[in-house]
């Protein structure tokens, strides 16, 4: 079937978050919400029609969860990214984020050392300092926009880091890493004997010909240090079911997981999730195979306006992710300012850049995930607020 992403669905009053919190996060419910990172578009249809038919049963006590559920990600793994986990080494849980707090938590000395690449996702820094640990930075270099590794950095890092956040494909900047800028992190962990937790949420939102390398698929020797954390619930726009899975390196870091879910008896799907999942990776390729397309247009449509329209604001067509970075350094304001004024002259919501890099001064991270009409509009408004100035 065809899929309409043009299509206006208004998600106000519908307990959507990016909606309905506002007046929370901005303190104004005036704002065109391009923030947390969901998509303003209905899921692909089988998804909805295998809801529907669940919703209809009306019987949703404690849930099952039968083989076919891993092994269809298994699959999808498979025939997308060319990588078969074993689905004995799989784990279900509340989502990647849940899954870097727990391994966090679970891998690492209290008063440890987790090392991250920034910018990069802001619960990076949390998952890691709620539980105790210490955050150390291995700041990403920029020029012309583009984002790369300080690898001197990275390697002097490793020696005093417990664990590893990689973040792959990358969230804010949209990289997505080669093999050769993967199998030199990866090796540099095994030489440091550093333990890698892979962030791969993004990874089927991939543009321009690239081609996401799963970080544990590069070899059995580096497949033995990585945990991967992988989910539908970005792909198909699925965040509320809540849901995800891991991937052990052995049976021994996975029983440690569990165990740490089964105290807290969190071990079992929602009675929707998983169905939502499983009819996702079997059923929900159509639908992704549309949409990336549409997404990709819609990048290219905020870069050219900026260029031609709003040339202080400087961005690019991200590789991953539906999220787009904006450098806006050229405007001249501080962090707080820029936040002020994306608020209350742009009439925004979109997220601080200072949110995920500490001493980052002058971005904004954008969601392009909704109608093209809804960006035309967006960017009008920041053209305006931006002549003002």
């Amino acid at each position: 079937m065809r899929y309409d992403f043009d299509q206006i669905i208004d998600r106000t009053g519908n307990l959507s978050a990016k909606y309905d919190e506002r007046l929370q996060k901005f303190g104004s419910e005036d704002v065109i919400p391009l923030w947390i990172a969901d998509m303003d578009f209905k899921t692909a249809q089988p998804i909805i029609d295998a809801l529907k038919a669940r919703a209809e049963e009306g019987l949703w006590g404690y849930t099952a969860r039968p083989a076919s559920y891993f092994e269809a990600i298994r699959d999808w793994q498979s025939r997308r990214n060319g990588w078969t986990p074993d689905t004995s080494l799989m784990s279900f849980c509340l989502g990647v984020v849940q899954t870097l707090s727990a391994c966090v938590q679970l891998y690492t000395p209290q008063g440890g050392n987790v090392l991250i690449q920034t910018p990069v996702y802001g619960e990076f820094y949390d998952m890691a300092e709620f539980a105790g640990r210490r955050v150390i930075e291995n700041q990403m270099m920029e020029e012309n926009g583009r984002w790369t590794v300080d690898w001197a950095d990275f390697e002097a890092k490793l020696q005093e880091a417990d664990l590893f956040l990689l973040c792959n494909p990358h969230n804010p900047v949209g990289i997505v890493w080669t093999e050769a800028e993967l199998r030199r992190m990866m090796e540099l962990c095994l030489e440091y004997r550093v333990l890698v937790v892979s962030d791969e949420i993004h990874s089927d939102l991939i543009f321009h010909g690239k081609k996401h390398i799963p970080t544990a698929s590069l070899s059995p020797e580096i497949a033995a240090n990585v945990i991967t954390g992988i989910s539908g619930t970005k792909t198909f726009n699925l965040a509320g079911l809540q849901a995800s899975a891991v991937v052990f390196p052995n049976r021994h870091r996975k029983e440690t997981f569990d165990r740490f879910w089964m105290n807290m008896d969190i071990h079992r799907n929602n009675a929707f999730s998983v169905t939502a999942m499983e009819t996702a990776f079997r059923e929900g390729e159509e639908w992704l195979d549309q949409l990336l397309p549409y997404l990709s247009e819609n990048f290219d449509f905020v870069v050219n306006y900026c260029e031609r329209h709003i040339p202080k604001i400087k961005t690019y067509a991200p590789d991953a992710t539906y999220l787009m970075w904006l450098d806006c350094r050229a405007l001249g304001l501080s962090n707080q300012e820029l936040h002020d004024f994306m608020i209350q002259k742009a009439r925004l919501g979109l997220n601080d850049g200072c949110a995920f890099g500490r001493s980052l001064n002058g971005f904004m991270r954008l969601n392009a995930a909704c109608p093209r009409s809804v960006l035309e509009r967006a960017l009008h408004q920041l053209e305006a607020a931006v002549n003002s100035l």
